[in-house]
C-alpha cells in the first residue's frame, strides 16, 4: 500500500525494524502509524496466569495496520455502555502496543509518551478511539499505546500462580519500548508513563518497581494515586468467582473454565464493588519482586524513581460517573446515615468528617459528600502528600470543566478527550455531550505535550504555595495553598488534617499564570 504526500506523489508505507521482525505500518493524514505490533506472546495455554514470554520472531515485514486482538473482558454494564466506549478485538495476541509518530527515523530522537489505560483493571484496551495518539505525534510527541491482562486473568490472586500478570505485562511492554522505540523516531532516554485511572495505578507501581528504574523519564497519574491493594480484598473477589463456578481458587483450576463463562461469573461478582462503595475487587498487590513495597511510600520517601518528573492530578468530580449511571446518586441520596456510616468505613475516619464536608459543600445531598469523601481519600490527599513529600519536581492539575450531560459534572475519565485532543470522535462525546470547548483540549494537550519535550507542563511546580492548575471552560489558571480547603481525612496512623488543592473554596480567587 502507498500514501500520497502534500504534492500528491506516492510514498511507500512506513516499515520500522523490531528485535523480533519486520512491522510494515500506514501513514495517516502524514503520520506513520503502526498498530497490533507483539510485545509478548499470547498469554494463553502454557502462558496462562503467567508472567509475560517474548514473542516468536516472524520473518519477512508483519503488517500492522489494524489494532491488534483486546485482551479478555466482559462488556460494560448497561448503565455505563453509554458513556464509555469498549472495542473487542478478537483473538489470541492480545499483548500488543501501537505507535503513532511523525518521524519513524532513528535519528528523529523525539519524546515519547506510552499510555496505560484505565478501566478498573478489568475493562479498556488501546483500540479505545478517544486514545487515538494522531495529535501527539503531530505535536512531535511519539505516542505508544499498550494492551496488557485483565480482571482475573492480569490482576487474580492464586496460590499457584505469581501476582500480577498484568502489571508484569506493562512493564514486559516498557521494556520493548526501550529497546525498541528509537526505530520510530522516538528517544528512549525520554519516555512520559503516561496513565489514567487503573492505568495511572499501574504507573504508580511501575516508577516505584526496582525493575524500571533507568526506563522512565517522567510520569503522569491522571485520577489514579499509587497504592497496592490488600490481598485479602483480592482473593474475596477470586474465592467469591469459585464458589460460583464450584472450582477450586487456583489458577489451574480457573484455566479450565470456558473463557465466557469465567468473564460472565466475573462481571456477576464484579457488580459489588465499586469504586464509592467498596467490596471486593481486583488489584495491584505487594509480591516480594516487582511490587515490593508500597508504590506510595517508596514514592514519598524519594527512594524509588529518583529524579523523575510527575505530573498528576484529578477530576473535580470524579464520584459522578461512580454514581449518575444506574441513578445511583438518588439512591446513596435515600440511604443517608447508612451511606455516611460506609463512607467512614471507606475513608478509615470518624463520625466528625462528615460534619466538616457538610461545612464545605452546605446543601449537598448525601451522594455529594459521600463522593467528595472517597475522592479525597483515593486520590486528592495521596496525591498532595506524594507532592508534598517527593524531593523531585511535580506538577498538579483539577479538571473543572463540566460535561454537557446532565448530573455528569467534571466527572472520572471527562478529561481524556481533552488530554488526547480527540473531541471530535464520537466516543469522546458519549462523555463531553456537544459544544465541548476547542480551546481547552488546546490547553491540556499543549501541557501534556510540553511536559513530556521538557518536563515542564506551564505552571509552578509544586512547593509551600501549593499551585494546582485549573483546567475549565476560562483560560486555564493557578490557583495557590493559601485558598486550600481544609479536610479532616485523615490517613492511618498519622492523625493529622491535610489541606487539599481544588475544590469550591480554593477556586472563588485565583491567579492566573501562564
Amino acid at each position: 500500500m502507498t500514501a500520497a504526500d502534500r504534492t500528491g506523489s506516492l510514498i511507500a508505507d512506513p516499515v520500522v525494524a523490531t528485535p523480533y521482525g519486520a512491522v510494515r505500518g500506514r501513514y495517516e493524514r502524514g503520520i506513520a502509524v503502526f498498530r497490533g505490533i507483539p510485545y509478548a506472546a499470547p498469554p494463553f495455554g502454557l502462558l496462562r496466569f503467567r508472567p509475560p514470554a517474548p514473542p516468536e520472531p516472524w520473518d519477512g515485514i508483519r503488517d500492522a495496520g489494524t489494532f491488534g486482538p483486546t485482551a479478555p473482558k466482559p462488556p460494560y454494564s448497561e448503565a455505563f455502555a453509554p458513556y464509555l466506549s469498549d472495542p473487542v478485538v478478537p483473538g489470541d495476541d492480545c499483548l500488543n502496543l501501537n505507535v503513532w509518530t511523525p518521524d519513524p527515523d532513528p535519528r528523529a530522537r523525539l519524546p515519547v509518551l506510552v499510555w496505560v489505560h484505565g478501566g478498573a483493571l478489568t475493562r479498556g484496551s488501546s483500540a479505545v478511539p478517544v486514545y487515538d495518539g494522531r495529535a501527539f505525534a503531530r505535536d512531535g510527541v511519539v505516542c505508544v499505546s499498550v494492551n496488557y491482562r485483565l480482571g482475573v486473568e492480569g490482576f487474580g490472586l492464586f496460590p499457584d500462580a505469581p501476582p500480577n500478570p498484568g502489571l508484569r505485562d506493562q512493564l514486559a511492554a516498557l521494556r520493548w519500548i526501550h529497546e525498541s522505540v528509537a526505530a520510530f523516531g522516538g528517544d528512549p532516554d525520554r519516555i512520559t508513563l503516561c496513565g489514567q485511572s487503573a492505568g495511572a495505578l499501574g504507573v504508580g507501581a511501575l516508577l516505584a518497581a526496582p525493575q524500571t528504574q533507568g526506563l522512565v523519564r517522567r510520569a503522569v497519574l491522571q485520577s489514579g494515586a499509587p497504592e497496592a491493594a490488600e490481598r485479602a480484598k483480592v482473593r474475596r473477589m477470586v474465592r467469591r468467582m469459585a464458589t460460583r463456578l464450584r472450582i477450586p481458587a487456583t489458577a489451574e483450576a480457573f484455566a479450565a473454565v470456558d473463557r465466557d463463562l469465567l468473564l460472565r461469573t466475573q462481571a456477576e461478582v464484579g457488580r459489588l464493588s465499586s469504586p464509592v462503595l467498596g467490596g471486593p475487587a481486583f488489584g495491584i498487590v505487594m509480591d516480594g519482586d516487582l511490587v515490593p513495597r508500597d508504590p506510595l511510600a517508596a514514592l514519598a520517601d524519594g527512594g524509588a524513581a529518583p529524579g523523575v518528573d510527575l505530573l498528576m492530578g484529578w477530576t473535580r468530580d470524579e464520584y459522578r460517573l461512580w454514581l449518575v449511571p444506574g441513578g445511583l446518586t438518588d439512591r446513596v441520596d435515600r440511604l443517608g446515615a447508612v451511606a455516611l456510616a460506609g463512607a467512614r468505613a471507606r475513608c478509615h475516619c470518624g463520625p466528625d468528617v462528615p460534619r466538616g464536608y457538610r461545612a464545605l459543600y452546605p446543601g449537598a445531598g448525601t451522594a455529594e459528600i459521600v463522593g467528595q469523601m472517597v475522592t479525597d481519600h483515593l486520590l486528592r490527599v495521596p496525591m498532595h502528600r506524594l507532592a508534598d513529600a517527593r524531593p523531585g519536581r511535580s506538577y498538579v492539575y483539577e479538571f473543572a470543566w463540566p460535561s454537557g450531560l446532565p448530573g455528569l459534572g467534571a466527572c472520572h475519565a471527562l478529561e481524556l478527550g481533552f488530554v488526547f485532543d480527540s473531541g471530535d470522535v464520537p466516543e469522546s462525546r458519549r462523555l463531553a455531550g456537544e459544544g465541548a470547548p476547542r480551546e481547552l483540549a488546546e490547553a491540556m494537550h499543549s501541557a501534556w505535550v510540553r511536559f513530556a519535550a521538557t518536563g515542564d507542563p506551564g505552571w509552578e511546580a509544586w512547593d509551600a504555595t501549593h499551585p494546582v492548575r485549573i483546567f475549565d471552560a476560562d483560560a486555564p489558571r493557578t490557583v495557590l495553598g493559601p485558598r486550600d480547603r481544609e479536610v479532616a481525612l485523615w490517613a492511618p496512623g498519622t492523625g493529622d488534617r491535610v489541606r487539599i488543592p481544588g475544590g469550591p473554596v480554593s477556586r472563588t480567587r485565583s491567579r492566573r499564570s501562564g
